[in-house]
Order: C-alpha cells, then sequence, then structure tokens
C-alpha cells in the first residue's frame, strides 16, 4: 500500500505501520509518499512520525480512528461494506421536511444502530430528511460534534463507520435521505495536530482556529475540505451537507470555498444520477449563498433562517431578551420576508445587518424552525419551548411552520413536546481542558444573570442522561396530543400542494389582531397564538381540513379560542367528499 500525507514544512516523514517505521520520500507539492508491502490490510494500524520526533500523529484524512483522537490511524477498506440502497435514487429538498437529530442523546443506548430502531417513527411523522448533527472523531465520548479534529473518521463510541453506513442504508430502506452536518470553521481544542503537517490554519474565531483558504498553501487546504465533503457525499452515500456556521470561513479569493464546493458537488451528483444538497447556517442574512451562481451567487441549495426562529419564538414565549428584542410583534412581517434584518437596523449587533431576500427566490430555499439544537442547547439550562410553553400553543407554531412556502425542520423530541432538555455537554479527558470547558460554560452565563448552580456541569455524565430523549412520554397525555397534530399537519401538507408551495412572491401573511392569516393558494390557515380571536375571512369558509379543538366556523368568520389554529378551504373550493 502507498501511504500519503500533505507535510510541506517537513524535512523528514516516517509512517508508522503496526510499530514499525518506514522512511517517506518528498515528492511534488510537498507530499510524501511510501510503499508499505502488506500495509493496505483492513485493520492495519498507522500514522505519521515528523522530522524524526518520534511522537506518532494521526492520519489527516483518516477513515478510521477506533483508539481516538490520539491513537493510531486505522486502515479502512469503503469497498468492503455491503450496500443495500442500490435502488436509491435520493430525495431533492422541494417539499422535504428535515428532521434533526443527535445519534447520542436520541436513544439511551446513544448509537447508530440504536437510531435505526427508531426510524419508523420518523416514516410514520411523515419526515423525509434526517439532519444528524456531527459525527466526526471528537476527543471524549460524549459531546455536541462540533469539536470534532479527524473530519473523515466516524467517532467510534457511535458505532465506528461501518455503524453510520449501517445507518445511512437503514434510512435509505425507508426512504429516508440523510443529512450530515460538517464543520469546516474551525477545529476543535484537542487532537488538532494539522498545523504540525502544513499551514492548515489561518486565524481564529470563537471556537477555535480557522482555516487557512486564501493564503500561502491554501489550495491543498481547500482540497482537504472538499474532498472531505465529496467523501461523506460518495463514500458514505451522504445524501447532502448541512455546513456549520459558514459566515466564520474566512476567505478573500475570488471563487470562494463555498462556490467552489457547490461546483464539485454539483458534478458528483450528476455522475451519482441523485440529487445532492448543501445546506448553510449563516449568519449573515444574505441569500447570496443560496443564489444561482448564473446569477452572482454560491449556488448553495438552501440555508437555515434564524429570523425566522426568532420571530416565531417571541410570538410564542413572549421572551424578549438576548437577540429577541427586535422581532417582538414582527413575525408577520418576517414570514414574508424570510430575514427581518435585511439591510435594517439590528439592535442587537448595533448596526445594519442583512440584505432582502428577492421574493423570485424558492421558500424551500430557507430552512424554517420552533426549535434546533444551538437555540436549545445554547440557552443557559437548554430548555426547550415545551418548558414554559402549552402544547396546544406550539401546535399553533407547528402549523405556521409546517404551512408556509419554507423547508420546515423539526428538532428531535419537539414533535411529542419532549420534556427532557438538550444541555451543553463534552467529556474531555484532559483535566484541565475539562475545568476550563466547565468555568467558562458558568462564566459566559454568569455575565447574563445566571447563578452559577444554574448553569449545568458540561463535563457531568448526568448532563447528557438528561438530555437524552424519553420515548415513553409519547403515550402520555398532551405529549399523544402534539404527536398526532404534527402528523396530521405534514400528512395535509403532503396532500395539498399549494401548503407545500414555495413560491414567495404568491406567499400572503395578514394579521387580524392576535391571529395571522397565510394565504396558500385557495387554502387559509388560520394561527392564533393569543387570546380568543374572531378572524374574517377573504373568502367564504368552507371545510375545516384541520383545526385545533373548540374552532368553529360563524358566517365569513373562524372563531378561534386562545392557542388554536385552522385549516381552511373556501367554499368554492371545497372538495366533494
Amino acid at each position: 500500500m502507498t501511504f500519503s500525507v500533505w507535510a510541506p514544512s517537513r524535512d523528514r516523514v516516517q509512517v508508522r505501520v503496526d510499530g514499525r517505521d518506514h522512511e517517506m520520500t518528498a515528492g511534488a507539492g510537498g507530499w510524501w509518499h511510501a510503499d508499505v508491502p502488506g500495509g493496505d490490510a483492513p485493520g492495519t494500524d498507522y500514522a505519521f512520525v515528523l522530522d524524526g520526533s518520534g511522537e506518532a500523529l494521526p492520519d489527516p484524512r483518516s477513515a478510521w480512528q477506533p483508539d481516538g483522537v490520539h491513537g493510531p490511524s486505522r486502515v479502512y477498506d469503503h469497498s468492503a461494506f455491503a450496500w443495500t440502497d442500490a435502488a436509491w435514487t435520493g430525495r431533492a429538498l422541494p417539499g422535504a421536511v428535515v428532521y434533526e437529530l443527535h445519534i447520542g442523546t436520541f436513544t439511551p443506548g446513544g448509537t447508530f444502530d440504536a437510531a435505526v430502531e427508531r426510524l419508523d417513527h420518523l416514516v410514520d411523522l411523515g419526515v423525509t430528511h434526517v439532519e444528524v448533527m456531527p459525527v466526526n472523531s471528537f476527543d471524549g465520548t460524549a459531546g455536541w460534534g462540533y469539536d470534532g479534529v479527524l473530519w473523515g473518521a466516524v467517532h467510534e463510541p457511535y458505532g465506528g463507520p461501518d455503524g453510520f453506513k449501517r445507518f445511512v442504508d437503514a434510512c435509505h430502506a425507508r426512504g429516508l435521505a440523510v443529512l450530515l452536518d460538517v464543520v469546516y470553521n474551525h477545529l476543535g481544542p484537542s487532537g488538532a495536530y494539522l498545523d504540525r503537517f502544513g499551514p492548515y490554519f489561518a486565524g481564529s474565531n470563537d471556537w477555535g482556529p480557522g482555516l487557512n483558504l486564501d493564503g500561502e498553501g491554501a489550495d491543498e487546504v481547500r482540497r482537504y475540505v472538499v474532498d472531505n465533503a465529496l467523501g461523506w457525499l460518495r463514500d458514505f452515500h451522504v445524501d447532502g451537507l448541512r455546513l456549520d456556521a459558514v459566515h466564520a470561513l474566512v476567505d478573500r479569493s475570488a471563487v470562494h470555498l463555498l462556490e467552489q464546493l457547490a461546483v464539485e458537488v454539483d458534478a458528483l451528483s450528476a455522475g451519482l444520477a441523485r440529487p445532492l444538497t448543501l445546506i448553510a447556517e449563516s449568519d449573515l442574512n444574505d441569500p447570496r449563498l443560496v443564489t444561482a451562481r448564473e446569477a452572482g451567487g454560491y449556488g448553495l441549495h438552501a440555508q437555515w433562517a434564524d429570523d425566522l426562529h426568532h420571530a416565531l419564538h417571541v410570538a410564542l414565549s413572549g421572551e424578549t431578551a438576548g437577540y429577541y428584542p427586535d422581532f417582538e410583534g414582527q413575525l408577520a412581517r418576517t414570514l414574508r420576508g424570510t430575514f427581518l434584518h435585511a439591510g435594517t437596523w439590528s439592535s442587537f449587533r448595533g448596526r445594519r445587518h442583512g440584505r432582502p431576500v428577492d421574493p423570485r427566490l424558492p421558500g424551500y430555499r430557507f430552512l424554517a424552525y420552533l426549535q434546533n439544537h444551538d437555540q436549545v442547547g445554547n440557552r443557559a439550562t437548554g430548555d426547550r419551548l415545551s418548558a414554559t410553553v402549552p402544547w396546544q400553543r406550539l401546535a399553533v407554531g407547528a402549523a405556521i411552520v409546517l404551512c408556509s412556502p419554507y423547508t420546515p425542520m423539526i428538532f428531535m423530541g419537539e414533535e411529542w413536546a419532549a420534556s427532557t432538555p438538550w444541555q451543553f455537554f463534552a467529556s474531555f479527558p484532559d483535566p484541565e481542558l475539562a475545568e476550563a470547558v466547565r468555568t467558562g460554560r458558568r462564566r459566559e452565563f454568569g455575565r447574563h444573570g445566571w447563578g452559577e448552580s444554574e448553569v449545568p456541569d458540561p463535563m457531568d455524565p448526568e448532563t447528557v442522561r438528561r438530555s437524552t430523549l424519553k420515548w415513553d412520554e409519547l403515550a402520555e397525555a398532551g405529549h399523544r396530543e402534539l404527536h398526532r397534530v404534527y402528523r396530521e399537519l405534514i400528512r395535509l401538507r403532503r396532500s395539498r400542494p399549494e401548503l407545500a408551495d414555495p413560491g414567495l412572491d404568491r406567499f400572503e401573511v395578514r394579521e387580524e389582531g392576535s391571529a395571522l392569516v397565510l394565504h396558500r393558494g385557495d387554502l387559509r390557515v388560520v394561527a392564533n397564538p393569543g387570546q380568543e380571536a374572531v378572524v374574517d375571512l377573504d373568502v367564504e369558509p368552507g371545510e375545516l381540513l384541520l383545526a385545533s379543538d373548540g374552532v368553529e366556523v360563524v358566517g365569513r368568520a373562524v372563531r378561534l379560542p386562545a392557542d388554536s389554529f385552522a385549516v381552511v378551504t373556501p367554499r368554492a373550493a371545497s372538495r366533494p367528499r
């Protein structure tokens, strides 16, 4: 087997295979190579020794780290896995319902195989795409996954590379596409050895060292990122990637890394004959990310739309602290425009922010959600909306999201108002690093008025257990009813195409006191997260396709109790049964 590694600034590189060192030969472009007879046997351990230091470092492009991020890499044969998804043709994003989950807390087992046992729940719910939080290798056993340092190796405690392939294969067998959350904007604080090999790093951001995307040696660094992305899509049969915090990618090149990635993913999609999706998380409120390249954009397929979340959160919870004040009373405006901050003043930032969304862009390019891992987990106690908001009002929020022109996303457990919080946790073995993370977390929230004792210890295994879903809640009152509402809303979205219509230029939102009226073709979605309301419709109401208890049609109006919703056909559009 030929071992190769990029180490342009080193004078000597050796590869240690099963404990024996072999000299490598310098080649073009800073690459080193060595042929080691028999080294290609699956299960063979190897690592690299730089400049005779004696310290063995894992392969930056490792596919398998069975002993953690500090241990040797292990040879892995992608062709050895017995896939059963040859008939899988993929799922495009338009019309999708996305479900975000974290493998470690989705089930008490916390593994890929345990998650497979719950996939039928997602199928029954009506989900089309499963978005999996990062599964790349990070130090420790438990964590969110955003502290990864070896991006091509699957976290061993979850089940390693074969375990992830079994999960993807099982999803495809059920008609579920898989989106994988990947982190290219920084590396974690433990096991980030890339800079020992070459000029991978340039500067840092709030989370750690950033990548060198536009300086000397950047071509190979960019190749490292793009090849990693293509590997997930090709070798693991993943259907798309969610790109974490792309606003933190510092790239002044004429062709931004995101555009380069979009071009190569589109090419791979054509070769594989199935749709591949790139979804960005961005704090920029810039629709250029999802604008076609021929129109001057980057050509990504979608992005998270946090402004939609913020407006919904304020309307449902009444919370106006932190970055929420600007969103008070702005739900209708934000639903119409996607971004509230669209070249307008942001009090949280103390400056103007964002750019307007062209209504000719299809709404499916923006993900809408009531909750996600960030908006729950980055609260001091990780409390969900269900901790303070009754399930009936959560159902109103679900109706708005699932009947909107945007791509709806559900955070695991949201569909039954899970009582479990989702808290920040990690498990760094280094005691000094663990204490630094623990102290930093408490100080951060202490500045916002929280007592140290109120902030969960992220290193305590009990924090992980508290954050793990309790599936038996599905049978309990309140939880059971909300789950039924989610199922019925998704079923209705699929059976009435106007509810999934992504045309922002055809989408109208009207305010009627505490209620909103969403115009969805001939249908009207009336959502009332406030007190009892009587809403006059612009058409004579006909059939109630789906409604909360107590909703009544009165003449040309709909009477809604507090915390209720209704999906109504106009009389002329009613369908015979």
